[in-house]
């Protein structure tokens, strides 16, 4: 079956986490794709307002899914936007207060981080480069408003302290650092069902990229899932097919391995 749509998610899959570009292979490749008829996605945990390391594709991208799946678009159209229950991200904000640990809080448009620390600064402006959120925005105005996703500085033992609190939510987590929360049914692989059912094409024609834990569901609902060479065993064994890294031309390398370009 021919591939009609690929799926990229950002961190460790289009942009290198040691250059922090997107390699020119992949660009190459994503044009090759894109002039021989392959609709462009992106698919990724950040919100759309960080989204501030793929200039080289933009104008290649027919659509997003973001947030992990809770914000899915193309164009100013929204095709899921899936909030978290308000007393739930409550929840959360007064555990982080009581157990001194930062959040950042993402509406549709607007983010804040609630109890900012160092640890923010280390992974998320300086690890990926994310330098456009204000930590000093208060963050009550945000929280009056739908909150799509919650994204924790924590350990994995944190987490499952507080996920009894909000049984509604789901955790995603692509960093040993922090974990994206959303609403449960607000993933990768559901986003893509949704998109592509709206855009009159099957899963099956789709091709889906990622090295984390949160691209996962995107991996098994895509005709084809390929984990990147450096993603952890846990996706590996999720995908259909594994590449070379993100560093060693591994989006290219599967495009010519499964006839999407020459």
């Amino acid at each position: 079956m021919a591939i009609k749509a690929a799926f990229f998610d950002i961190d460790g899959t289009l942009v290198s986490f040691q250059t922090h570009r997107i390699p020119d292979s992949t660009v190459k490749a994503i044009e090759q794709a894109k002039e021989r008829g392959v609709r462009i996605f992106i698919s990724t945990g950040r919100p759309a307002a960080i989204i501030t390391n793929i200039d080289a594709i933009r104008h290649l991208i027919d659509g997003y899914i973001t947030f992990n799946g809770a914000r899915t678009f193309i164009g100013d159209e929204d095709i899921t936007l899936m909030p978290i229950p308000e007393q739930e991200v409550r929840a959360m904000i007064a555990d982080a207060s009581r157990r001194n640990y930062a959040v950042v809080v993402c509406g549709k448009e607007d983010i804040g981080i609630h109890n900012h620390t160092s640890i923010f600064d280390e992974v998320f402006v300086r690890g990926l480069g994310v330098n456009n959120i204000d930590i000093h925005k208060p963050i009550e105005p945000l929280l009056r408003r739908p909150v799509l996703q919650l994204t924790p500085f924590f350990s994995v033992d944190d987490e499952k302290l507080i996920l009894p609190s909000m049984p509604h939510c789901i955790a995603a987590r692509w960093n040993p650092h922090f974990t994206d929360i959303t609403v449960r049914g607000a993933d990768k692989g559901n986003a893509l069902r949704r998109l592509t059912e709206h855009i009159g094409i099957s899963p099956e024609e789709c091709i889906a990229f990622g090295d984390g834990g949160n691209d996962m569901s995107i991996l098994h609902a895509a005709g084809i899932g390929v984990a990147m060479g450096n993603a952890n065993e846990e996706v590996k064994a999720a995908a259909d097919y594994v590449t070379t890294s993100v560093d060693e031309d591994g989006i290219c390398n599967a495009f010519i391995h499964f006839g999407i370009i020459p």
